[in-house]
């Protein structure tokens, strides 16, 4: 027994029951509806599109939609439209065509709501900030 009667956690083995609830094919047909909407069509520069629209839009549910995207890209849906918005803001941040625009203009460009969110997601997912990124990467 131990001490002052507490009994160690025991670490919780985490089963992804949704990821067998999805059919292989399945997955790989909703994969590509995904990446059709998102990247394609351009989706993520919509602030507003939720995974529920995406899910609405390609006549999935959310269940499979979070499964899909969780299996074959290893992110929620947060952080997959967000790494596409990063992706786009990087090239108009090297892009000299686009110097005029202010981080705020960029940020609203490729789908942000707040130039706040914009400077969070690129710099947990760059390790510096979109004007650290500009000057070093200028041509």
């Amino acid at each position: 027994m131990a001490k002052y009667n507490i009994i160690p956690k025991k670490e919780k083995v985490k089963t992804l029951s949704y990821r067998n609830s999805v059919n292989p094919t399945l997955v790989e047909e909703i994969a590509k509806e995904i990446i059709m909407k998102l990247m394609v069509e351009k989706k993520y520069r919509d602030p507003k599109y939720s995974a529920r629209q995406l899910a609405k839009d390609i006549g999935a549910n959310m269940r499979q939609i979070s499964a899909v995207i969780n299996m074959r890209f290893q992110q929620n849906y947060a952080q997959l439209v967000g790494g596409m918005r990063i992706q786009e803001a990087k090239y108009m941040l090297q892009d000299s065509h686009f110097d005029k625009m202010t981080m705020e203009d960029i940020a609203i460009n490729v789908g942000f709501s707040t130039r706040q969110s914009f400077y969070a997601t690129f710099y947990r997912q760059c390790g510096i900030t979109p004007k650290e990124y500009k000057l070093n990467n200028q041509c």
